[in-house]
């Protein structure tokens, strides 16, 4: 009887010690879960698969390292194009695809022509679809330049909205980080990006801009965030001038990317006009062409 009596003490004290070790460990993570800083402005936080870097060993799997010129000249794209996807992945998959696709489309063509993959044939369609693939991974930067230049534009936009609005603020008592605040309804491109800006102020506003102008990624984001900065530090009229000279610089910009866009367009509707014409002289000139044709022929 005692021995059961023992047994149980002992269970019961096993019992009372795991519960306590339960209470702790829960009591553990809960401090640890509430002493944990948060990140500021957590809904701006790019997820963790944007952030993830391809590793250098399985780089090399591909005969890339990080200080290729092609993977330099991409990362740089995609930082113009606003993009925060590691350039590496891009890289490797363009890689991939220019070594399989031309050769599963070697393969096929000459399975056929001997005669092993008879009723195996793809549609026309899927050559099309192959061959595009193969001009935009081959003209990959061509691309990417048009991406980066339409951004640079939507950017240079809503910078010299921004910066017209701060010029109307001028005569306000408001410091220039509540003057930025009012300027974030009027972007779209750059709303993230400013935002982040306006989180980090008053923690190092210095370094935040510099963050700034690395996130965007252009070069016509460099003079404004050198602007903010002496705005910052110097609210003067002095200050107030460069701001004027930078919008007229923005202003002549923009002027010239619309050109640019009407010359480019005009281009575009020059080829689309040409396919009427051609339309034309296959259904109306050439049949007499060729009518003609044969009677030379017959004369002959």
């Amino acid at each position: 009887m005692e021995v059961y009596e023992s047994w149980g003490r002992m269970i019961y004290a096993a019992t009372y010690a795991g519960q306590i070790l339960i209470v702790c460990g829960l009591l553990f993570v809960l401090l640890k879960r509430l002493t944990k800083i948060r990140p500021r402005w957590l809904h701006l936080q790019p997820a963790n698969w944007k952030t993830a870097k391809l590793p250098e060993h399985r780089l090399r799997y591909f005969g890339l390292n990080r200080s290729s010129p092609m993977l330099l000249e991409r990362e740089k794209l995609f930082a113009g194009c606003g993009w925060i996807v590691d350039a590496a992945y891009y890289a490797a998959s363009r890689r991939i695809g220019l070594s399989v696709i031309p050769g599963l489309a070697m393969v096929m063509a000459v399975g056929n022509w001997l005669g092993f993959v008879q009723g195996m044939l793809l549609p026309v369609y899927v050559w099309l679809l192959l061959a595009v693939l193969i001009v935009l991974l081959l003209a990959d930067k061509s691309v990417l330049q048009a991406l980066r230049l339409a951004r640079t534009a939507r950017v240079v936009r809503e910078i010299h909205t921004v910066s017209t609005q701060l010029l109307y603020l001028q005569g306000s008592s408001l410091h220039i980080h509540a003057k930025l605040m009012r300027c974030v309804p009027y972007t779209r491109t750059i709303r993230r990006e400013l935002q982040h800006l306006l989180g980090e102020w008053y923690h190092d506003a210095g370094s935040a801009i510099r963050e700034f102008k690395e996130r965007i990624g252009t070069e016509d984001v460099i003079s404004f965030a050198e602007t903010i900065d002496s705005l910052r530090q110097h609210e003067d009229e002095a200050y107030y001038e460069l701001l004027r000279a930078r919008i007229r610089d923005y202003k002549e910009k923009l002027e010239t990317m619309k050109e640019s866009r009407k010359e480019s367009s005009s281009y575009v509707l020059f080829i689309i006009a040409g396919i009427p014409i051609l339309y034309t002289f296959q259904v109306f000139i050439y049949p007499w062409v060729r009518e003609s044709q044969k009677l030379f022929d017959s004369l002959n």
